[in-house]
Order: C-alpha cells, then sequence, then structure tokens
C-alpha cells in the first residue's frame, strides 16, 4: 500500500492514478495515525511553500511525516512536497520547512531573458546518481516535466540525484537513504514518469 498524504494542496489524484496505472496499490491519507502505519509515503504538493507549512501544521502532519521519514521506510516528495523537505524557503518571504535535509528553496533568476519563469513543460535530466533505484529502465537525458518558478539549494550536493538546465542546472531530483522526490511531475511525465512510480512501489 502506498499511502499519499492529503493535507489540502495537490493533485492527488492524478499522483494515485499515476501509481493505479503500474499496479500498485495507493490511498489518500489525512490523519496521522495513517501515515505512522504507512508502508510507503508519498508527499505531493502544488502551491505556495508557507500555505503547505501552515496546512500541515494545522493537520498535525509535521511530526508524523518527520517520524515516518526517520523511520527508514520509503519516501516520495513530488514538486512542492521537494521542496518542503528542506529547512527554508525564500518564496513570499522567509519560511521554515521540515527540515529533514539542510539547504534553502530559491526562486529562478534566468540571466536570459528569454526564460520565463515558471520553469514550465519538458526538460530532460542529467543523472548525479545514477544507480538511483528510482531510475532503473529510464535513459540519461529522458525528459519529464516540469511546473516550478523555485528549485532546492541543498547544503550537501551529494543528496543530488538528478539535474536539469534551465538557464543554469538546478536541482532535479534527490536521493537520500530512503528519501526520494523530485521537482518534476512524475504522473504526468508518460512513460519516464510511470516507471519512476513503478519504481518507487517496488522498493
Amino acid at each position: 500500500m502506498i499511502s499519499i498524504v492529503d493535507y489540502g494542496m495537490g493533485n492527488l489524484r492524478s499522483v494515485q492514478k499515476g501509481f493505479e496505472r503500474v499496479g500498485a496499490t495507493a490511498a489518500i491519507v489525512r490523519e496521522a495515525q495513517q501515515i505512522e502505519s504507512a508502508s510507503r509515503l508519498v508527499l505531493p504538493g502544488v502551491g505556495a511553500f508557507a500555505d503547505a507549512m501552515a496546512n500541515l501544521g494545522e493537520r498535525g502532519l509535521i511530526d508524523p511525516i518527520r517520524a515516518f521519514i526517520r523511520s527508514g521506510r520509503p519516501f516520495l516528495g513530488v514538486c512542492l512536497g521537494l521542496q518542503l523537505l528542506f529547512e527554508s524557503s525564500e518564496e513570499d518571504g522567509d519560511h521554515a520547512g521540515l527540515g529533514v535535509l539542510k539547504g534553502r528553496v530559491v526562486r529562478f533568476r534566468p540571466g536570459d531573458r528569454a526564460l520565463k519563469v515558471p520553469h514550465m513543460g519538458w526538460n530532460a535530466l542529467r543523472f548525479t546518481q545514477p544507480a538511483c533505484a528510482l531510475f532503473r529502465g529510464i535513459d540519461e537525458g529522458s525528459s519529464v516535466y516540469f511546473v516550478h518558478s523555485y528549485y532546492a539549494a541543498p547544503a550537501n550536493p551529494a543528496v543530488i540525484s538528478a539535474v536539469a538546465d534551465y538557464g543554469h542546472e538546478f536541482c532535479a531530483a534527490i536521493h537520500a537513504g530512503n528519501i526520494f522526490a523530485c521537482q518534476f511531475h512524475p504522473e504526468k511525465s508518460q512513460r519516464v514518469g510511470l516507471t519512476m512510480l513503478s519504481n518507487f512501489s517496488a522498493l
């Protein structure tokens, strides 16, 4: 069973359908007890960083998510769910995140005026951790779908598992122990994204 956290922000049904398409059983969960008993946890997200942290706090989900990650069970963050793992974000001020990973979330500042923010559309991945379990069966240079104005800048670059280029290289995916996360949307990335969801469900 894959548990998808509902905290009022995110394309929950499309993530759930993505897992179902690869033969996995996925349920949307809203309670701390459901997170505590999950075998695999997915934290999706679309929207503002501060709103997401406020919603998680109001629903009493921050400590259960941190405890789940500490337990060593497989965890997947998607889009905003990746950014929330870090200590802080500069989106609309300075806001604290879950603090699971050291680093900060920053805004794109492309020097090339032709590059628009948000970064939206398909972009190719370069693997910095080619052996990452999420990427099994996926070729270097495969394209995935992004929609974001901010990206994570980890204090420890070794946690970055893939990068993409938008005016400069940026963190596209994370792998650190049982933590997997992607800035792109695997559920919208066709065969490549579905392969990643299948790989996560098999962990």
